[in-house]
This record gives structure tokens, C-alpha cells and sequence, in this order.
């Protein structure tokens, strides 16, 4: 009888703690969206990535410093992607910030028809074929979005696809007080 009671106890311990999980997301305190990235506060990694437009052009994290901006992690074959796109098409309109796109594990004739099927909201999209910057950005999955300052710091991450509430309630304040920060 004894040998039993350490596994229905460990079977306990577990359905205790899925229960606590579980109403954690219920109560909103809990998202898989929400996973804390090590890298938000950190300056972004170093990077030089063909332009997906321009192959024989390249551009590097360098390059996009001065300026607050939206890095968007998508690929051709993202269906997430495809949700998100008309708000990406609406930010760009609107100006809110510019956004960079890292066409994340795609062959460069799918990105390009993607975006003329589907709108450009990009100032540049960069190939990112292999997935190594990706993989330095922490990108679990696309479609991700980053907030970067003037300065090249990541000041937040967000996993999946943007919504109107997180436009609206996280992202646009966020770049608002990062342009009013950097003059």
C-alpha cells in the first residue's frame, strides 16, 4: 500500500497544480502571450540580413538605430500572419511606427507574392532564410512583434498575432512614451 502513495501523490501535486494554471488564464494572469522574453531591456542582437526586395541589398540592426519601430516576425506559409496583416497595413497607414518585417524561414519568391497577394505594410522586409536572427530574438514562433527605441533596445515582445486591444492598449502607448523618451 505504501509503494502507492508516491505516485498518487506526485498525480495529486500535478492536478493541483494544472488546476492553479488553469485558473490563473482564466483570470487573465496567465498567457501563453505573454512569456517573458530575457531579452527585452537588452539592446538587439547584431544582425545583417539581405532585403527581400533587394537581395543584393543588405541592412543590419545598426542601420535602423534613431528611430522607434516595430520589428514583425511573418513568413508566406504563417496562417496567424495572415490574420494579423490588416492592422499591419493599418499601422503603417496611420504612421503609428515603422515596422521592419523578418520574413522568418521562407524562400524569397513565397514572401514576395505574399506580400503583392496581400499588401506591404513593411519599410523593408529582410530575409531571414535560415532562421538564425530569429533564433537570437527568442522567436518561438511567427507571427511575433518587437518594439525597438532610437537607441536599438528591445522594449517589448509580443507572441502572436496582434489584435486591435494590443494595438490600442500596449503598443501604441509603448511607442508613444518611447518617442517622447528619445526627443
Amino acid at each position: 500500500m505504501k509503494k502507492f502513495l508516491i505516485p498518487i501523490g506526485s498525480f495529486a501535486a500535478l492536478g493541483l497544480l494544472l488546476a492553479y494554471a488553469l485558473s490563473q488564464m482564466q483570470a487573465g494572469k496567465l498567457s501563453p502571450r505573454t512569456i517573458p522574453s530575457p531579452l527585452v531591456g537588452k539592446p538587439l542582437p547584431s544582425f545583417t540580413l539581405p532585403v527581400l526586395h533587394e537581395p543584393t541589398r543588405q541592412v543590419s540592426a545598426k542601420n535602423l538605430n534613431g528611430q522607434v519601430y516595430l520589428i514583425n516576425v511573418w513568413a508566406s506559409w504563417c496562417v496567424a500572419c495572415k490574420v494579423e496583416h490588416p492592422l499591419l497595413m493599418e499601422i503603417a497607414r496611420q504612421g503609428v511606427a515603422p515596422i521592419i518585417g523578418l520574413d522568418y524561414k521562407d524562400e524569397r519568391t513565397d514572401g514576395l507574392k505574399w506580400l503583392a497577394d496581400h499588401g506591404n505594410p513593411y519599410q523593408v522586409s529582410l530575409m531571414d532564410t535560415d532562421g538564425r536572427v530569429g533564433i537570437e530574438l527568442g522567436v518561438y514562433g511567427v507571427p511575433e512583434t518587437f518594439v525597438i527605441d532610437a537607441k536599438g533596445v528591445i522594449r517589448y515582445k509580443h507572441i502572436g498575432p496582434i489584435d486591435a486591444g494590443v494595438l490600442r492598449e500596449v503598443l501604441v502607448p509603448k511607442i508613444q512614451e518611447l518617442k517622447a523618451a528619445s526627443g
